[in-house]
């Protein structure tokens, strides 16, 4: 992995400042003039056949599939072993990522998600084998939803221009088929490459990582990632949070890298213990926050971001 570790001690965690658009169709809203992030210079970029989407090789059998036309930035991963793929989180199902995942292997595809949110869902539609979190809130977010993914659309979202053919009306999370159950601890076998599934409620209830443990990868969803962490909707728990990323951050030692969800898609270990630190800190009172407006406000401390409902 020493063509990436250059980048492992560059990833820095910024929160960007809150801005508006009055059309989704400008090309130049204000974040754009931000990217692309600096880390992206130290990866390999590979041919993506659907230009909403840019490709990285960040591992071994590894590519990170990247939206950088969304203010999100959501990052999906095709993992492959020598039998099988499988692709963590589909992103916003704006652009094909089925059509980027068939141009980067001949392997059948399993699709596992980080969680259920609709920008992690929006492609799983369009594949036949999904394993999902055997909960509630997963089985509510596999209907599918307009309103979610109509916000994604929000004035100021887009930087550039939406695929052609693509209808911003009537965009929305279609429903989708999950075809196993799965559970905390349970093994997804690809062939010479083994995913461990963890359960890490928390963001949300169906929030899970997975661990490769053979070749020392973490895919750590929306636990951890480079930017403010999001930890404001209804079906949080803040409690829940702080155990789950205590439960990955005792794995740090055995890791070489992780593969956050959002943003930039490689990051050292040792963020996973300073995580833990910050986000204990805020739990006890002694981060004061800083309003962002909406009912929602930042929480900054020692270069960690958490983005949570005003204290009432």
């Amino acid at each position: 992995m020493s063509y990436i570790a250059a980048t492992l001690f560059a990833v820095t965690i910024v929160a960007p400042s809150v801005r508006a658009q009055s059309n989704i169709s400008s090309l130049t809203p204000d974040w754009c003039s931000e990217l692309p992030r600096p880390q992206y210079k130290q990866l390999e970029r590979v041919p993506s056949p659907d230009p909403w989407f840019e490709v990285y090789r960040v591992a071994p059998g590894v590519f990170a599939i990247y939206e950088p036309h969304q203010f999100e930035e959501v990052i999906s991963f095709l993992i492959l072993g020598e039998t099988r793929g499988a692709i963590f989180d589909t992103g916003l199902g704006i652009g094909d990522i089925k059509r980027v995942g068939l141009s980067l292997t001949t392997l059948p595809i399993v699709v596992l998600n980080s969680h259920t949110h609709n920008d992690h869902v929006g492609d799983n539609w369009e594949f036949s084998e999904i394993y999902g979190m055997d909960t509630d809130f997963t089985r509510t977010n596999a209907r599918g939803s307009n309103v979610d993914a109509q916000a994604e659309l929000a004035p100021g979202s887009i930087c550039g221009q939406l695929p052609g053919g693509f209808d911003a009306k009537t965009y929305s999370t279609r429903r989708f088929h999950i075809s196993r159950w799965i559970h905390d601890g349970d093994m997804v076998d690809l062939g010479g490459r083994v995913l461990q599934v963890i359960s890490t409620p928390g963001h949300t209830p169906d929030a899970i990582c997975l661990l490769d443990r053979k070749n020392g990868l973490l895919f750590t969803g929306d636990n951890f990632y480079a930017g403010p962490i999001w930890l404001y909707r209804p079906e949080t728990d803040l409690d829940a949070y702080v155990h789950s990323v205590e439960r990955i951050a005792e794995l740090a030692p055995q890791l070489h890298l992780l593969l956050p969800s959002h943003n930039v898609p490689v990051a050292d270990p040792s963020q996973l213990q300073k995580l833990v630190a910050a986000i204990k800190k805020v739990r006890a009172g002694t981060v004061q926050p800083v309003s962002v407006g909406e009912g929602k406000v930042h929480y900054n401390v020692d270069g960690f971001v958490f983005l949570m409902t005003a204290p009432k």
